[in-house]
């Protein structure tokens, strides 16, 4: 323990019962060392043992507030009497396990010193005082390491259940981490499906909306894709809720299929199947040589761009482009007209900033702007390693 008082250490209850307790047995020892100091003393030193008695019990509990004191106290009567020679070694003692080693060594030497005293004028019969000191100077050494050692490991057990407790508590926090990026991690998935599939529907309703004139097979044709976009938001949405029923933050989350560069075929003809008009450029052959990273967040970033496009500048036309090579890199751009009044510098709505975190943890990188053209540019390179 440290240097604050000991007392305060432990509840009242526990601490009244435990001064009790070590009063009582000091209290039985000091009867004993008085049983046998008086048997064949003079009546003098009777009443002097029995004076040093009381006092050397009451000091017990002095000890146990403030040991250098209380032990200081307990050398004294020891020097007086040897029935004050339990309650100085427990002053050693105790004082060695709650205080500095410097202060233990005070209250050691002190009662050595009050027994040298003792020892002189109380000589014990049939022991030379050069024993009989030698003796108390090693019984009360073995007393100071034995407390100084129970000091040492008790701080070592502290320490060391401080240091789990931290562990604990570091462990519970990177859990915590892990949940918060995989929830991060789900909702731009939910995004990004939801986002796109919505934007398909309310192309097709907005198409059917608008032209209720339009032949029966365009108007079959629409309500089929919403039919199949609502089929389809069902169907991912399942998937993206089902990582959430994984308790485990370490195990790896399972991408949902049809989620790859291989797959943008799919994903342009479903937008041009709900009225949105995407000329693509693709100088890759063949995609599935791309690292699946790359192509999917590849296929996160043309989906994001053609869900925007509708959303902000709806009917009008798109241009996808896709170039690159093993060792160069894979570069992918989106134009569309950007919507009247647009700024050059506008701020990145969720989408875009879920695909700016996407690239960087693929170790690419997104940007975005209007062009002096009008034109709203998404531009894109992830590394494709050759």
């Amino acid at each position: 323990m440290n240097s604050a008082t000991w007392g305060f250490r432990l509840p009242r209850t526990r601490r009244t019962v435990a001064v009790a307790v070590s009063t009582a047995g000091i209290g039985i020892l000091i009867a004993s060392a008085l049983f046998g100091a008086t048997r064949s003393a003079a009546p003098a030193s009777v009443r002097l043992d029995v004076a040093v008695a009381v006092a050397a019990l009451a000091a017990v509990p002095l000890v146990m507030v403030r040991p250098v004191p209380g032990g200081i106290l307990a050398s004294l009567l020891v020097a007086l009497s040897p029935v004050a020679t339990p309650a100085v070694s427990f002053a050693v003692l105790f004082t060695a396990q709650h205080r500095p080693f410097r202060r233990a060594l005070t209250v050691a030497l002190a009662g050595t010193a009050g027994a040298a005293v003792q020892g002189m004028w109380r000589p014990v019969r049939g022991l030379p005082y050069g024993w009989w000191l030698l003796l108390m100077t090693a019984a009360f050494g073995a007393l100071l390491g034995w407390g100084t050692w129970a000091r040492a490991r008790h701080a070592l057990v502290e320490a060391l259940r401080d240091r789990a407790r931290r562990a604990e508590q570091e462990q519970e926090l990177r859990v915590a981490e892990a949940r918060a990026a995989e929830r991060n991690r789900i909702a731009r998935e939910m995004h990004d499906v939801l986002a796109h599939r919505l934007s398909l529907l309310a192309a097709a309703a907005g198409a059917m909306e608008y032209r209720p004139d339009a032949p029966p097979e365009r108007l079959s044709a629409a309500a089929g894709v919403i039919r199949t976009s609502a089929h389809q938001a069902l169907n991912e949405l399942r998937e993206v809720v089902a990582v959430l029923r994984n308790d485990d933050p370490d195990a790896p989350a399972d991408e949902p299929p049809g989620q790859n560069l291989a797959d943008l075929p799919r994903l342009v003809s479903e937008a041009r199947a709900a009225g949105q008009s995407v000329e693509v450029d693709d100088s890759i052959a063949p995609p599935v040589e791309i690292p699946p990273l790359a192509g999917r967040t590849a296929y996160r970033i043309v989906q994001e761009g053609l869900t925007n496009a509708r959303k902000h500048a709806d009917g009008q036309p798109v241009t996808l482009a896709l170039s690159g090579a093993p060792g160069a890199g894979l570069r992918i751009a989106v134009r569309n007209p950007a919507p009247p009044g647009a700024a050059p510098d506008r701020d990145a709505g969720s989408g875009l900033i879920g695909l700016a975190e996407r690239a960087a943890l693929a170790g690419g990188r997104v940007t975005h702007r209007v062009g002096d053209d009008g034109h709203f540019h998404l531009d894109a390179w992830l590394p494709w390693s050759a």
